[in-house]
């Protein structure tokens, strides 16, 4: 009978039921005479006591006792009940219990055989017929697991609807949480939801930016001109990178073998600083210079300024820079991570039943366009559509990006200034002469009398001759630091291009009233073209807060009380920031690869490790009583202690003065103390 046979679980408490709690028999000992064993058992211990009783007690005595008869029976019996009863069913129930362990243990392990894709036996005979490059299963192993892969896609995508669903309800609105969860929140450069102009009570528009830094990118993007110099070099640098990390890291474990104390985040990033000129320099003329270790410098030669294309006049395919550049094109290191990009954002959305009818893939530019509808004029469209725009940006190109943008915004700032000064002018004309229209001619009427009667008494400059610093559009603006300089927010200026539209707009009710001459008309329509276009320039992304990286840009258009686009939206986005980016890593987290707390040999305080026994008295004493010495010592004095004065060790007992027994540097001592003791 195997483990597997035996019955499970033996929540039965029987005294002869087989493997019940508490029984006398068990399954376990089916090859077993139980009843033979326990009555040689009985017998012989019961021949034991006659014999010892016959052998103790005086002749007449055994005479008058019934020996063969009543003593024997009465001994048998109170053995049979106590060993019987006590001892035999204590080795039952354990024996049992073992057997519980053992029958789930290989429950555990036929589980793990069972969950192979391929029955072991067929693999073995394949591969004993023709080897594993003729019969493999890894192909069929592959297609288990993109089967399961999809069904768990299949799964997770339904529960991200069923979440995205209860916390709207929850929420009873739509915020920005409802797209990106909270491990991605930080990625977000964007986000705005404001009404449709033309339906403003059931459309929602919404603006969503996402930026993915170079540094958090699963498989690097490069630009398809970058050289083929910048791509090897890049290599050597995540390998030397790659090399010092793990230097450190065996830096580190011998330091915690050693019992020293943690190497700190900075400590570990000026040792790598040290450590870099272990594998590169800056001669970059001499050939022997650590930097051609990997990589010679003729071959570096060789490659300079080549780019993903060679011209066909000089193509040979046996040069030297031909055959580098088809070993990096092989590797498809320019346009691995792009690709990867489109092919996730793409799949995801078909399999979201997100499909879309225009697709612009600018592979050289490192751009993708995918729109929902072909059709760009919203007048045309349905309420329920979204575009995608993804594009890659390196440092040169977001400053282009940036000084573009400033031109933009002072463009802006010159044509509402110019409306501004116009509308300015026709209200003074309009002004009648000697009517008090508004504050500044009460003002100007009475500046005579408030010279006369209050400045000349008080001795106060005159109003008009003070500067006036505040503009009374928006409030007086700090001065600019470097900081400001170089990453513009122009939270400021929009904000005064914003305030003058609506005091113009309310300028010219006031001026007109219910008149509609051709020069209201003209301001007007040239108001609101500024203010249209102003709002498409504030919707997009100020390029100085963007990094270089991927930019995924987002544009969504969704009924408020249905939010069908908003739902499929999140899920997408939140399945492609998994497959592409890594995510933020906070380095101070991640440099503690184990706890010393859970790995020094001086938690237990014991000292008989550093010091040889011979050289010293018991350690754990002298070490313990040094300890409770220090933290007794309220005076902080100075502690004596009696042991040999064996080199850093004693040295270091005896000049340990805390200056509180529970403070901090206190603690520290004690515990440098028993380590070194």
């Amino acid at each position: 009978m195997g483990a597997i046979d035996l019955p499970k679980s033996p929540n039965v408490f029987h005294p002869e039921k087989p493997s019940a709690v508490g029984s006398r028999n068990s399954l376990a000992q089916d090859y077993r005479d139980q009843q033979a064993e326990v009555n040689q058992v009985l017998e012989e211990e019961t021949n034991k006591v006659i014999h010892h009783i016959s052998a103790k007690l005086p002749k007449d005595v055994l005479e008058r006792l019934d020996i063969m008869g009543g003593l024997k029976e009465k001994l048998y019996n109170y053995f049979n009940q106590n060993y019987q009863n006590m001892f035999n069913r204590y080795m039952v129930t354990s024996e049992d219990e073992m057997v519980k362990k053992v029958r789930n243990f290989i429950d555990k392990e036929e589980t793990k055989i069972l969950a192979r894709y391929t029955p072991k036996e067929v693999a073995e005979l394949l591969d004993a017929v023709g080897g594993a490059d003729k019969f493999n299963t890894g192909e069929i192993e592959k297609s288990m697991v993109n089967m399961y892969g999809h069904l768990q896609g299949h799964i997770q995508r339904g529960v991200n609807d069923l979440e995205n669903l209860t916390n709207s309800l929850l929420r009873q609105k739509t915020d920005t949480g409802a797209f990106i969860r909270g491990e991605n929140a930080y990625s977000i450069v964007k986000c705005a939801f404001k009404d449709n102009i033309v339906k403003p009570k059931t459309v929602t528009d919404v603006k969503l930016s996402v930026n993915i830094l170079d540094a958090e990118l699963i498989s690097p993007i490069f630009h398809y001109q970058a050289t083929v110099e910048y791509l090897i070099k890049d290599l050597l640098s995540k390998h030397i990178t790659d090399t010092l990390d793990r230097e450190i890291e065996k830096l580190k474990d011998q330091r915690i073998d050693q019992g020293l104390e943690e190497l700190s985040d900075s400590e570990i990033i000026f040792t790598k600083m040290s450590r870099i000129e272990d594998y590169t320099e800056d001669d970059v003329e001499n050939p022997k210079s650590k930097r051609y270790s990997i990589i010679a410098k003729t071959l570096m030669e060789r490659i300079s300024d080549l780019r993903a294309e060679i011209d066909p006049e000089t193509f040979d395919a046996l040069n030297i820079r031909e055959n580098i550049k088809k070993i990096i094109d092989i590797e498809n290191i320019r346009n691995r991570g792009f690709n990867t990009a489109i092919n996730s954002i793409t799949s995801i959305l078909d399999t979201s039943k997100m499909g879309y009818q225009y697709i612009e893939n600018l592979k050289n530019a490192r751009e993708l366009v995918i729109r929902e509808y072909e059709d760009t004029d919203a007048a045309n469209l349905p309420d329920e559509r979204y575009s995608v725009t993804m594009k890659y940006f390196d440092n040169a190109q977001l400053m282009e990006e940036r000084k573009a943008y400033d031109v933009q915004m002072k463009s802006f700032e010159t044509e509402v200034i110019h409306l501004w000064d116009l509308l300015d002018v026709i209200y003074e004309n309009r002004k009648p002469a000697f009517k008090v229209t508004d504050f500044k001619d009460l003002a100007a009427k009475n500046r005579n009398r408030i010279r006369k009667d209050i400045k000349a008494k008080t001795g106060d400059p005159m109003y008009e001759d003070i500067a006036k610093v505040w503009d009374e559009i928006s409030f007086v603006k700090p001065a600019e630091t470097e900081v400001e300089r170089m990453n513009r927010t122009y939270v400021y200026e929009k904000d005064r291009i914003r305030q003058r539209i609506i005091i113009m707009r309310n300028k010219m009710k006031d001026m007109y009233d219910y008149q509609y001459p051709i020069e209201r008309r003209v301001m007007e329509d040239r108001l609101s073209f500024l203010e249209r276009e102003y709002n498409k320039f504030d919707y997009k992304i100020n390029p100085y807060h963007i990094q270089p990286g991927l930019l995924l840009d987002v544009d969504i258009t969704s009924i408020k009380r249905k939010k069908a686009t908003l739902d499929a939206m999140a899920n997408v986005l939140n399945e492609f920031l998994h497959g592409v980016s890594k995510g933020f890593q906070d380095a101070a987290f991640a440099s503690f690869s184990r706890r010393r707390s859970t790995v020094r040999e001086d938690i237990n305080q014991s000292f008989a490790d550093t010091v040889p026994e011979e050289n010293v008295k018991p350690a754990a004493q002298v070490g313990g009583q040094a300890y409770l010495d220090m933290l007794n010592d309220a005076g902080g004095e100075a502690v004596a202690i009696e042991a040999p004065k064996r080199g850093r060790a004693a040295k270091a007992v005896a000049e340990a003065k805390p200056k509180k027994a529970g403070g901090r540097r206190g603690r520290k001592a004690g515990g440098d103390t028993m380590k070194e003791i």
